[in-house]
């Protein structure tokens, strides 16, 4: 018994070691990536009409004879070089075409809205074509919120194109929520799955403290500051009642300037009795008029293809792997604590 106690330990130091290792490797290669010259990404586009009628192709051609397969795609191919031939026509007489374009892209969330950059590069692009009055962006949103100043950045970028009077749907098929919930009430219209999860109109902070664990270990802990608030409250030191309280006047300001952006961009709200810092799934966020209507972003997406050119647009930069590993490891921490501090005792699991 004595033995396999040993010998456990053995096996922990080693990968602890390990492990150990391998992040001081990670974080060298990274350290010297960025001291390169930053890789510059590029707007990519993708035409969802397109890519719709190829699916729907791959399934003609298992469904169908084919004879009926082939006259369906001969017929599709002549509608094709019609439209291409137009499209030049308008082109060689600097005439835009008079069919509809919608403009779809995506931004998933983390703690720190990282993706804003990118958000913001692709909005720019999309601003210097699109014709207001004609056409439409929509926008697939997926985020639990994060850190208040981040999240308000990202919520300016989509200001630009409420800005100009462009149409702007948020379509939320999982989750818009805190700040996630801060950029949808920019849209003018919100789309929301029928089990989406909606709002959290609130602001958070939680913060361990161990002084009373350094206390009993005999450690001192020292923090010089100039400034009555320059710190607050702290992880190490003895945090007082001053401290807490001027901390609370923060986050009561904070959320009253959240009510006050939400409210502005989304007048039919009743906000005091939305803004609770609770979360409602699709179907119950319509009845308190978080959202304006039950679909799916697919259902949006396909429904615009019917009358529009429809146009997924990305801003993709080429990552190394100590970036991506780094990233995937910063989301990964992100998420997992996200969920933690939004845990409440009213969650469910199917």
């Amino acid at each position: 018994m004595e033995f396999i106690t040993e010998y456990g330990m053995f096996l922990a130091k080693t990968l602890t070691f390990t492990v150990a290792v391998v992040v001081i490797i990670i974080a060298a290669v990274g350290s010297a990536v960025k001291t390169k010259k930053e890789a510059k990404g590029s707007i990519t586009v993708t035409h969802l009409n397109k890519e719709l009628d190829d699916l729907g192709d791959e399934i003609k051609h298992i469904v169908e004879d084919e004879d009926s397969f082939k006259k369906t795609k001969k017929e599709s191919k002549k509608a094709e070089k019609k439209q291409q031939k137009e499209k030049k026509k308008d082109k060689k007489h600097n005439k835009d075409s008079d069919k509809k374009r919608y403009y779809v892209f995506d931004f998933n969330g983390d703690a720190r809205a990282s993706q804003v950059e990118s958000m913001r590069r692709v909005i720019t692009a999309v601003l210097s074509i699109i014709r207001p009055g004609q056409d439409e962006v929509i926008l697939r949103l997926e985020s639990p919120g994060g850190m208040v100043h981040s999240y308000g950045l990202a919520a300016s970028q989509l200001a630009r194109i409420k800005s100009l009077n462009i149409p702007l749907t948020i379509c939320v098929d999982k989750v818009a929520a805190s700040g996630g919930y801060m950029m949808a009430c920019l849209g003018s219209k919100i789309i929301a799955a029928p089990f989406a999860y909606i709002g959290s109109i609130g602001v958070l902070m939680q913060l361990p403290n161990f002084n009373r664990l350094l206390k009993d270990k005999n450690v001192d802990y020292e923090m010089i500051t100039a400034g009555e608030y320059k710190r607050t409250l702290t992880m190490f030191g003895e945090n007082t009642d001053k401290g807490r309280e001027k901390v609370t006047e923060e986050i009561q300001e904070t959320h009253d300037l959240f009510k006050d952006f939400v409210k502005e961009n989304r007048p039919v709200l009743e906000i005091d009795k939305v803004a609770t810092g609770e979360t409602w799934f699709g179907t119950k966020a319509l009845e308190q008029k978080l959202v304006d209507e039950i679909k799916t972003s697919d259902e949006c997406i396909v429904e615009a293809c019917k009358e529009a050119d429809v146009y997924l647009v990305a801003y993709e930069k080429k990552l190394s792997i100590a970036d991506r590993f780094g990233k995937a490891m910063e989301s990964a921490l992100d998420n997992t604590l996200l969920k933690w501090l939004n845990k409440s005792p009213n969650d469910h699991t199917s």
